[in-house]
């Protein structure tokens, strides 16, 4: 009889516990795409994404060409003359790649640019979903986008519109 009042007892107290936790959703692509300078920033980054990509392109083209022009030539080179062609070709290979690692890479020049235009906005929306969850009373925030293990939520808990308030835009 004990054991059973003790089960119940702490049954209850369970779904005491459970239900004193709030959370709710936010959309992250929904809010980004409503924030005009994470938009500029993105066409920024594109902009500069599509120029490196032409630059980086133009030097594999004069690798290539330094490569179809040694083939129609080997036959008349000397070894030594071969030789130093071969070494263009690769330098010209090798500074492609430098290129693009430079431009693309992991630390390149676009992680930088992205670091630097995109981190402050996302750093103003991380603000502004840890204070509506401050003022509502949220255990946990959970993106929508990025969850998708989630099936359903139901639009009452999705509170993205008072982001983007907090923001200063208003939908």
């Amino acid at each position: 009889m004990k054991k059973t009042l003790a089960i119940i007892i702490l049954a209850v107290a369970g779904v005491f516990a459970a239900s004193a936790q709030k959370f709710a959703m936010v959309d992250m692509e929904y809010i980004l795409k409503n924030v005009p300078s994470y938009e500029m920033a993105n066409e920024q980054l594109n902009q500069l994404s599509q120029r490196w990509q032409r630059e980086v392109e133009a030097v594999g083209r004069e690798a290539e060409t330094l490569y179809q022009s040694y083939l129609a030539d080997k036959v008349f080179l000397t070894d030594e003359q071969a030789k130093r062609r071969e070494e263009e070709i690769v330098a010209k290979e090798k500074e492609a790649t430098e290129l693009r690692y430079k431009y693309f890479g992991p630390e390149g020049e676009l992680y930088k640019k992205r670091q630097s235009l995109l981190k402050p906005i996302q750093d103003d929306v991380y603000a502004a979903v840890k204070k509506v969850a401050d003022e509502r009373g949220y255990q946990a925030i959970f993106d929508r986008a990025s969850a998708s293990d989630i099936v359903y939520a139901s639009p009452r808990i999705d509170v993205s519109n008072e982001v983007l308030a907090k923001l200063g835009y208003s939908n």
